[in-house]
C-alpha cells in the first residue's frame, strides 16, 4: 500500500510519535513525505520513506501521485491555526483524494482509525484502482 504523509511544522513531532507508535503497520508499506516531513519521521522513527521534492514541491508532488492513483491513503497532519496561505494546496489535496476516492486523515484520531483499517486489509480494495499497489502485491 502506498502511503503518503505530510505534517505542518508544528505537526511534525506528532507525526512522528504516530509513526512510532504504528511502526510495525507502517513498515510493510511504500511510504512517502513531503522532504521535511520525511526527514523528521525517518530520523526519529527509523522507517525508509520516499523524500519528495524539498520546499513547496513535496504537497504538489503527492497531489500529482493522488490524481494519478499512485497513493492508498494520506495522512495529512495540518496546522488548523496556520493562515499563511496554505488553504489552496490544502484543499486541492483532499479535493483530490475525494474525488479519487482515496481516504485521508487530517488529524490523529482519523489517522489511528485509518491505519488500523490498513492492517485489517480493509483498504485492500485500493488494489484493484491503483496499478502500483496491485504490481507490488504481485511481487
Amino acid at each position: 500500500m502506498e502511503i503518503a504523509l505530510i505534517a505542518h511544522e508544528v505537526k511534525q513531532e506528532l507525526m512522528a510519535q504516530f509513526c512510532i507508535a504504528y511502526y510495525n503497520i507502517l513498515k510493510n508499506h511504500t511510504l512517502c513525505a513531503t522532504a521535511a516531513t520525511g526527514k523528521y519521521v525517518a530520523d526519529a522513527a527509523g522507517l525508509k520513506i520516499g523524500k519528495l521534492i524539498i520546499g513547496e514541491g513535496g504537497e504538489q508532488q503527492i497531489a500529482s501521485r493522488i490524481a494519478y492513483n499512485e497513493i492508498d491513503c494520506l495522512l495529512y497532519f495540518r496546522d488548523p491555526s496556520n493562515d499563511k496561505g496554505y488553504d489552496g494546496d490544502q484543499a486541492d489535496i483532499l479535493r483530490l483524494c475525494d474525488m479519487h476516492n482515496i481516504p485521508a486523515a487530517t488529524n490523529i484520531a482519523m489517522a489511528e482509525i485509518l491505519i488500523c483499517a490498513v492492517e485489517r486489509g480493509d483498504l485492500d480494495w485500493r488494489g484493484y484502482v491503483n496499478p502500483i499497489y496491485a504490481k507490488n502485491k504481485q511481487e
